[in-house]
């Protein structure tokens, strides 16, 4: 095995896993194994409003259930508040990050028409409505706030082993954007010393302390997150961490080109299972709508499926358009 290489699997438990996340865990898993790379095991459940209670177990479920393994126990995101608030503090203090008390419709109402090279569905840019502030300024005292980091002005690239080159600079076209969600302000003393207690830490925040804590060096996922990537780029540089590989796969859509919902039917990895649908049966389809010919595959077992693919796996072979066929 390659231990310089790591890959993660990296559910949220908002809800049941569907197809379209079978196909991300599938590439993810084929790609580590044909590499001999590690893969870890993450619990992306931060966004506590959506999280379920059960969705975590169920999610591991559906991994076992595919045939994905992984090495070690799995990390739970919402275990790691102390993890996120030190890291928050180091960017505090060195003036990355400012507390922010604008809600979306102020930053819609400040901002003039998107700029041509904006991302239509990231919304309008932040326009640096409370970016003045600085460590040692008061904080806000009665509206909630989150924080936000300040992004650099100069243009950002990485190349993507699925759709290649991508360049955009983050500040001209998205803003300075939120490591926290917004909270009430809340400031203890403890040691006769100002320590900062912080609203739960936002995605683009945890994910990219995450992958530097485990080491990831390969990250594979779907390409509606192309955008963050820029933002967490920005991250790492900060934080003195290694740029991953980044392959962001086409997403699963339903025929009328929008992102696998419920409108589309149930697509749920659960009641694939309780409707006694093969393991094999989903495993062929995220392999045929990956670029594989699937007509030698209808005998094998599950083992001998995911030895086949992860002996035959190439990033170019993979469409690069979204998937519109489901099982």
């Amino acid at each position: 095995m390659n231990r310089h290489r790591k890959g993660r699997l990296a559910p949220s438990p908002t809800g049941s896993q569907h197809l379209g996340n079978a196909r991300t865990f599938l590439l993810a898993f084929w790609s580590a194994m044909h590499e001999g790379s590690e893969l870890c095991l993450r619990i992306e459940d931060i966004d506590s409003p959506r999280v379920k209670s059960w969705a975590m177990d169920q999610a591991i479920e559906d991994l076992r259930w595919l045939g994905i393994s992984w090495s070690g126990d799995p990390i739970v995101q919402t275990q790691r508040n102390d993890r996120y608030g030190q890291v928050l503090d180091s960017l505090r203090i060195s003036n990355r990050i400012y507390p922010c008390v604008c809600s979306r419709r102020d930053i819609e109402q400040a901002a003039s028409a998107p700029h041509e090279s904006e991302p239509q569905h990231e919304g309008p840019r932040y326009p640096g409505t409370c970016a003045s502030w600085r460590h040692g300024d008061a904080l806000p005292k009665e509206q909630p706030y989150c924080w936000r980091f300040r992004v650099d002005d100069q243009e950002l690239q990485f190349s993507d082993l699925i759709s290649g080159t991508h360049r955009l600079n983050p500040a001209r076209s998205l803003g300075d954007f939120p490591v926290t969600r917004k909270g009430s302000p809340t400031l203890t003393d403890r040691s006769n010393s100002s320590v900062h207690c912080y609203p739960p830490a936002a995605y683009q925040l945890a994910v990219v302390i995450d992958d530097m804590d485990q080491g990831v060096t390969d990250v594979v996922r779907g390409d509606d997150l192309v955008i963050s990537t820029f933002r967490q780029i920005q991250l790492i540089n900060v934080l003195g961490g290694s740029i991953p590989t980044y392959a962001h796969v086409p997403l699963v859509c339903g025929q009328d080109g929008r992102r696998l919902a419920k409108r589309h039917g149930d697509t749920r990895l659960a009641s694939y299972r309780e409707q006694g649908v093969a393991p094999e049966t989903v495993v062929r389809w995220a392999a045929g709508v990956s670029g594989w010919n699937t007509a030698n595959l209808s005998k094998l077992s599950l083992s001998e499926l995911h030895l086949q693919l992860i002996d035959t796996f190439s990033w170019s072979s993979l469409p690069r358009d979204k998937v519109d066929r489901l099982l």
